[in-house]
């Protein structure tokens, strides 16, 4: 069984390795439309529309202007997460998403954090590292 620590993930934006990462996830989803009819016992479904969401989570680096501060809210962007590396033969996510929310957390005796969240538009493809 193949498992991995997140201390080799990575996430680029726009081609460029977004600095001071400290965590990042991936929600994908599908909608469900009802096909049950009158004669129906149970409910049945279909799938429909697939759908992908993401928040990257960073230490704040003011001076990563090609990788967070590229990252600007209403901003599309081409978007690859790393879970792994960037080895070959790495597994890699790829899309297009539009920044809907970058928040900065400012507390005593912590290092300022940048949260983004971002809203994928089209699909999420899977693939490896070449």
């Amino acid at each position: 069984m193949a498992n991995h620590t997140g201390v080799d993930g990575v996430v680029t934006i726009g081609g460029n390795t977004i600095a001071e990462l400290k965590t990042f996830s991936i929600e994908e989803s599908a909608n469900t439309i009802e096909d049950s009819n009158l004669n129906s016992t149970a409910s049945s479904f279909k799938a429909g529309k697939t759908s992908w969401t993401a928040s990257i989570e960073c230490h704040w680096d003011e001076t990563d202007t090609t990788g967070q501060g590229a990252m600007t809210a209403g901003a599309e962007v081409t978007v690859i997460f790393l879970p792994e590396g960037n080895t070959s033969g790495d597994t890699k996510y790829t899309g297009t998403a539009i920044i809907t929310g970058v928040s900065k957390a400012i507390a005593e005796e912590a290092i300022i954090s940048q949260s983004f969240s971002l809203q994928g538009t089209g699909t999420l493809t899977a693939g490896t590292v070449v």
